[in-house]
Formats: structure tokens, sequence, C-alpha cells
């Protein structure tokens, strides 16, 4: 989940990359998590626009985990690697746009340390407006690519039981990569591999 210590995990794990969720709170904050409700991911109930950020951080997300505001990942992180950040939340592209600059111009961040993705392609296109420096990836359930292509999308993030080697192999001729999600089972993970895509997205990196 979205929490500081599963990145810290990652961070061991020495991944590639993490992906987190995030949505605009009540008081505006660009907070991580991945639902737009807190009711399955932490102690509490309601949506996350209807709390402030202060209401947000007496939940418990587990294991006395708070639900932490994006810059404190980013802190965590410290560019030991990429971050792919997926506009969960309506209005989230402007936020996380200034967020990155302040890390960029004020703190030696690249922008190539920031990947954005998301199933909402008017933040995609919106986000990229602002930061067209920075790659996108257009979020999908299915096995769709005019759409990546239109927005100029660097990738499309498919689910993994919509992948095959076919779709793999148009759209790099399309010029887009390919990135699965979220492919936890270890037979799924050899056969997602087989396709060629260029990355997995997995609860279990370990496993990769």
């Amino acid at each position: 989940e979205n929490t500081l210590l599963s990145f810290k995990k990652a961070l061991d794990l020495q991944v590639d990359a993490i992906e987190l969720d995030v949505h605009l709170c009540k008081t505006k904050e660009v907070v991580v998590i991945h639902d737009n409700k807190v009711d399955r991911t932490t102690n509490g109930t309601g949506y996350v626009a209807e709390k402030t950020f202060s209401e947000l951080r007496l939940l418990d997300a587990g294991k006395g985990q708070k639900i932490p505001a994006l810059q404190e990942v980013f802190d965590l992180i410290k560019r030991k690697i990429t971050i792919n950040i997926e506009l969960k939340g309506k209005g989230t592209a402007k936020p996380v746009s200034e967020i990155i600059e302040k890390y960029v111009r004020g703190k030696g961040w690249s922008y190539d340390d920031f990947f954005v993705s998301s199933f909402n392609h008017y933040e995609l296109l919106e986000f990229s407006k602002l930061k067209p420096e920075i790659k996108i990836g257009l979020v999908t359930t299915k096995a769709s690519l005019d759409l990546a292509v239109k927005i100029k999308a660097h990738s499309v993030n498919v689910r993994y039981d919509a992948v095959n080697e076919d779709f793999v192999s148009t759209a790099h001729k399309k010029r887009l990569m390919v990135f699965a999600w979220t492919v936890n089972n270890s037979k799924d993970i050899k056969r997602i591999k087989s396709y060629g895509v260029d990355g997995i997205f997995s609860d279990f990196p370990d496993r990769l």
C-alpha cells in the first residue's frame, strides 16, 4: 500500500521505480493513497476529498503508518529511484506539477526522476501542458492504443490480462512502451515477460 513503510521496503529491494497514487484532500494537500475513500486502507471512513489533511493524519493506515503527503515520499526516496505518480483524484495535475517543480528547482531533482500516469486522459493532458518535460503514461484496462497515441503518451499501462505478444509488438511499432499491471503471480510474471513488455507493476517486486 501507499505508506512510507512500503516505499522504504521497495528501496531496500532496489527496484527500478515505485508507483503511487495521489488524491487532493479538503485542504488541498496532495496525499498518497490508492482509493478515493479511506475505508479499505485505514481505520477511518469517508472520502479523502471531504477530509482535511489533519483529519487524515489521525487515521491508521496499518501498523501505525499514516497517510503521507506527496512531499514526504519524495524526501524518503531522495532520487534513489524513479517515482511514477498516478493522478487518481480530480484536479491533481496542477498541484502535482507545482510540487515537482519545487523539487527540480529547489532541491536538485531532475524531470527524469518522475513519470506521471492516469486513467483520466484529461488530467494527463493538463499535466503535460504544465510539464511537457515529463513523460506520461495512459493507464487502461484494455488493449487500446489509439488514445495513447493521440495524447502523445510515452507508454500505455495495461492490465496484465489484456496484454499479449501482438499487442506489445503493435505498441512498439507506434513507439509506445508497454507496462503491465498488476502482476503478482510468478507464472503470470514469467508469461508477461515473454511478451517483451517494457516493465511490470507488482505488489511483490522480489518476485520479478
